[in-house]
């Protein structure tokens, strides 16, 4: 990996101890730690930035509700960083998309000097890889008013910066409460464990092959105590689909989805929404969506 080692932690990186000529620069930590600063285009080449650890901590807000943690994404089985409910929530959505093959919390900063000549940078909150080879840097507001012009106007200029490089930058739409409760419920069953004994799987996956009510797919299968970890781990994961834009109920209706077609649960096609696709969130950033300087 070739680049400029930065003096100095990755807080310092992007203010006294930074070299911005024409054009972007990255900002990011190598394998074993090293802050590592080199041209935009270079490192949106040739860095794995799904593979990276955070280049600087999520602020902790003292009064916040919420906190930086971690995430376990079931696509990498690997814990991701996370600096609030808005951004694990993206994250819960990017984790199920099938088109989705890596993850990262705050894997780079973007710098760039502005038309004072002043240094800037921004820290998108996370970076998504696709199956194609793309990838997504991302903010997660928690409102559309959060971050004010500022940080707005920092917004569209990492847009700009990943336009020249092939990548999509996306400010992602806080999504409606009825969802992220499905969501996050659905969430809870993500990991392997809930695939239950040999062979029950396929049997939910059976059971469901015409669409029926929840609660009598899963009593035809078996003891419901045992069959539902089960089912909520294939609706988690697109081998079954249910509507979540409904509160999740004993007899909301339960499906396979159509042959040869997979989906990441929201109604959308895979890649849509808060992907890769068209669809582009409206909320600014702000505290805990991305940091400016």
């Amino acid at each position: 990996m070739s680049g400029r080692s930065v003096v100095g932690g990755p807080e310092k990186a992007g203010q006294r101890d930074v070299v911005v000529g024409a054009g972007f620069e990255a900002v990011f930590l190598d394998p074993v730690g090293r802050v590592v600063q080199q041209r935009w285009a270079d490192a949106a080449v040739a860095v794995a930035f799904e593979e990276l650890d955070p280049v600087s901590a999520f602020p902790v807000v003292p009064g916040r509700r919420w906190g930086p943690g971690l995430w376990w994404s079931a696509t990498t089985g690997r814990h991701v960083a996370s600096g609030s409910n808005a951004m694990r929530v993206q994250l819960m959505v990017l984790d199920r998309d099938p088109m989705v093959v890596g993850l990262a919390g705050r894997p780079v900063r973007v710098l760039w000097r502005d038309g004072r000549g002043r240094v800037r940078s921004w820290v998108p909150q996370l970076f998504a890889r696709y199956k194609d080879g793309t990838g997504m840097l991302a903010d997660c507001p928690s409102h559309t008013e959060a971050g004010g012009e500022r940080a707005l106007e920092a917004a569209e200029t990492v847009a700009e910066a990943c336009a020249q490089v092939g990548l999509v930058y996306r400010r992602l739409e806080p999504l409606e409460k009825t969802l992220v409760a499905n969501l996050k419920w659905l969430a809870g069953y993500r990991h392997p464990r809930n695939q239950g004994r040999p062979g029950l799987a396929a049997d939910v996956l059976e059971a469901f092959a015409r669409p029926r009510p929840l609660i009598d797919g899963v009593e035809a299968v078996g003891d419901p105590i045992e069959v539902l970890p089960v089912a909520f781990h294939a609706l988690w994961h697109g081998q079954l689909t249910v509507a979540l834009d409904v509160p999740l109920h004993a007899r909301v209706l339960v499906r396979a989805p159509a042959s040869g077609v997979s989906g990441n649960g929201l109604g959308l096609p895979c890649g849509e929404g808060a992907g890769g696709g068209d669809v582009e969130g409206i909320g600014g950033a702000g505290a805990g969506c991305g940091e400016v300087r």
